[in-house]
């Protein structure tokens, strides 16, 4: 019975491993804390994600500090945040990624995967922005836009900048979207 279950699990296992990329996370980022290439279905294909532009010098900055609340709060359930800092909006991401990556862990304690600088303004958006914006009709028009995605690697859907990341809305839609993961 032990090497039924074993098997069993390999099974599973490899089933898991076979599932195909969701076309919204088929993309290759550089982290911003270790520098190295990764691929977001890779990484966090089965996970829920809130993707998130940010900037250091913004009036939403502080978001910051919700972002990592929020990340502490459910990442054991399978939720991960992911920043992407961009210069687009008022220049008000002008550092280096050093820089960047100095400001988010001294000033805010940022733990969460943060990752290059990356256009994401409707004009010259990065790739991966492209397809966030396609999915949901929505480019970012400001520092802390928010888009939600499921486990499957689906768009649920997006948040303006102004909406704080502990807003009722986005943890309640959060919070739906863990009740469907399995790890």
């Amino acid at each position: 019975m032990k090497y039924l279950l074993l098997i069993a699990s390999l099974i599973g296992s490899t089933q898991l491993l076979a599932k195909e990329c969701s076309a919204l996370l088929d993309f290759d980022v550089q982290s911003l804390q270790d520098r190295k290439p990764l691929n977001l279905c890779e990484q966090y294909q089965g996970k829920v994600l809130l993707v998130v532009n940010t900037a250091s010098r913004c009036a939403y900055t502080n978001q910051y500090d919700s972002l990592e609340k929020l990340y502490e709060r459910y990442k054991d359930k399978g939720l991960v945040v992911l920043g992407f800092p961009s210069n687009d909006f008022g220049h008000q991401e002008p550092g280096t990624e050093k820089q960047i990556k100095d400001f988010c862990t001294v000033t805010y304690g940022v733990n969460f995967p943060m990752f290059s600088k990356t256009r994401v303004s409707e004009r010259s958006a990065d790739p991966f922005y492209k397809k966030l914006a396609e999915a949901s009709g929505t480019y970012p028009q400001w520092n802390f836009h928010k888009y939600l995605i499921d486990s499957d690697g689906k768009l649920v859907t997006d948040y303006q900048s102004a909406i704080d990341p502990l807003d009722a809305r986005i943890v309640n839609a959060i919070e739906a979207e863990l009740t469907r993961v399995r790890f």
